[in-house]
C-alpha cells in the first residue's frame, strides 16, 4: 500500500552520509567510514532516488551508468540498479515501489537506457517490477593439486605474481579486450575499477589482501586464507576474478592456482559453461552449487530488443504483458535479416507467442531458452513452431556470464 505522505527526489552529495547509513541498516551491518567510501566511489547522486518521511531518508535506489555485452552487438548502455534499500520500520509503505517506478518511468520518459539490470538480495522481489532471471552462475570448490587430463596445453610463459600498482594497467587491458566478446560482461569505468579493487580489512574476513597473478593473455585476482588441522595444511584460495583471452592462458592460470603451496581447497564463482571441469582428469574433484546472477528488464520493449543481434532471419509477433510499465503492453513484431540486425514495431497482428515482460528479460541474453519457459507454462505458443523459432533466434554462442555484482 502506497503512503501519500512520503516524498521522493534525487539526492545530492550532501545526502551521502544518510544514504550510506540507510544502506548499512537495511543490509544488517553497521555504518562505517569504509562503507561510506565504497558508496562514494560510484555514487551518481543525480541518478539516485531517495524516499523521505518528512526529513528522514527511509528508502533509496540508484542507477549506475554502465554497459553490457549483448549477443552479436558488443556493448550497449545499461542502467545498473543498485543501492536499493528500505529502512527497518518503514517497510510495507510502498517505498520500494516508489523507487522502482521513479527509475523505470524516468528512463522511459527521458529516453534513457533501454535495458536495466540488477543483482537481487531477495529473488522473490524483483519480478514484481518486470525483472527476469537472465544469467546464472555456480559456486565451485576444487581440490587443490587436482591433475589435468592428458593433452591440456599450457602457456610456455610462467605466471607472475605482481603488486597491485603493476597489475592494474595489465588486467584492465586484458579485461577490456575480453569483455566485449562475452555476453553479459559489464563495461568498467575508472570508478568501477576502484570500487571492485577496494580492499579494506573488513571485507577480507580473515583472508589476505587481494593478490594478482598475470600472463600476457590473462590474469587472476585472488585471496588466501591459512588453516591447519591434524592432517596438515588446509588453506583456502578464493578466486575473485579470472579472465583469459586464450584457452592456454585459462588453463595455465588455474594450474598455477591449484598448485599453490599449503592450499587444500580452491573456491571460485564461475559461469554455467565454465571450462574448468573439462580440464580436470577427475571431474568429481570439483563440486558446484548454482545461484541466480543478473536479473534483466526491458525498459522499452522496442528499443531493448533492437540492441542485440539474432540468429536470423526472424519474423515473430510477441504479445507482451507489462503491468508495471504499461507502455510495453501490446503486440510487437520482431523482424531480423540474415545479418541479425533487428527492427521492432508495435502491430495489431495476432501474436505468435504470449508472455510477460519478465520472460522477455529472462530470454534476452540467451541464457534462458524460450523453450524452457514454454515448458514451464510461462510462454504460450499461439502459432505452431513459434517457440522453436524464438529459441533459435535468441540463442547465444555461450552461456551469458555476469559475475560482477554492483
Amino acid at each position: 500500500m502506497s503512503d501519500d505522505s512520503l516524498t521522493i527526489r534525487t539526492l545530492t552529495t550532501d545526502d551521502l552520509p544518510a544514504f550510506a547509513e540507510l544502506l548499512a541498516s537495511a543490509f544488517l551491518t553497521d555504518p562505517t567510514d569504509g562503507l561510506k567510501h565504497r558508496e562514494e566511489l560510484v555514487f551518481e547522486p543525480d541518478r539516485t532516488h531517495g524516499v523521505f518521511d518528512g526529513d528522514d531518508l527511509i528508502g533509496t535506489g540508484e542507477l549506475l551508468t554502465r554497459e553490457i555485452t549483448v549477443p552479436g552487438a558488443g556493448q550497449t548502455p545499461l542502467a545498473a540498479v543498485t543501492s536499493v534499500g528500505v529502512a527497518p520500520g518503514h517497510r510495507r509503505r510502498g517505498v520500494l515501489t516508489r523507487v522502482m517506478r521513479e527509475q523505470l518511468h524516468g528512463l522511459h520518459e527521458n529516453g534513457g537506457e533501454p535495458i536495466a539490470a540488477l543483482w537481487a538480495s531477495e529473488a522473490i522481489i524483483y519480478p514484481r517490477f518486470g525483472y527476469g532471471l537472465a544469467t546464472q552462475f555456480y559456486r565451485a570448490k576444487v581440490r587443490a593439486k587436482s591433475a589435468y587430463r592428458p593433452g591440456v596445453e599450457l602457456e610456455a610463459e610462467r605466471v607472475r605474481e605482481v603488486g597491485r600498482e603493476q597489475a592494474v594497467p595489465l588486467i584492465r587491458a586484458i579485461y577490456e579486450k575480453e569483455a566485449p566478446q562475452r555476453v553479459g560482461a559489464l563495461g568498467r569505468h575508472e570508478s568501477t575499477w576502484e570500487f571492485l579493487l577496494d580492499d579494506p580489512e573488513y571485507r577480507r574476513h580473515g583472508a589476505t589482501a587481494l593478490k594478482f597473478a598475470v600472463l600476457p593473455d590473462g590474469y587472476a585476482i585472488f585471496r588466501l586464507k591459512n588453516d591447519w588441522n591434524e592432517e596438515g595444511p588446509r588453506g583456502t584460495l578464493t578466486v575473485q576474478e579470472l579472465v583469459a583471452t586464450t584457452p592456454e592462458a585459462y588453463a595455465t592460470l588455474y594450474r598455477y592456482l591449484l598448485d599453490y603451496d599449503l592450499v587444500f581447497t580452491l573456491e571460485t564463482f564461475a559461469a554455467l559453461d565454465e571450462p574448468l571441469i573439462h580440464l580436470l582428469a577427475d571431474p568429481r574433484a570439483i563440486t558446484r552449487s548454482a545461484g541466480d546472477a543478473l536479473w534483466l528488464r526491458l525498459v522499452d520493449v522496442d528499443r531493448g530488443l533492437a540492441t542485440r543481434r539474432y540468429h536470423g532471419p526472424v519474423d515473430l509477433v510477441f504479445g507482451v504483458r507489462d503491468a508495471f510499465c504499461p507502455w510495453n503492453t501490446g503486440n510487437w513484431r520482431l523482424t531480423a535479416a540474415a545479418d541479425g540486425n533487428a527492427e521492432v514495431k508495435r502491430v495489431e497482428d495476432a501474436p505468435d507467442l504470449e508472455l510477460d515482460v519478465i520472460d522477455l528479460g529472462a530470454i534476452f541474453l540467451g541464457g534462458t531458452r524460450p523453450s524452457t519457459l514454454a515448458a514451464a507454462g510461462r510462454i504460450k505458443e499461439r502459432t505452431a513452431g513459434a517457440v522453436a523459432r524464438a529459441t533459435a533466434a535468441f540463442a547465444a554462442d555461450r552461456e551469458p556470464c555476469c559475475l560482477e555484482s554492483f
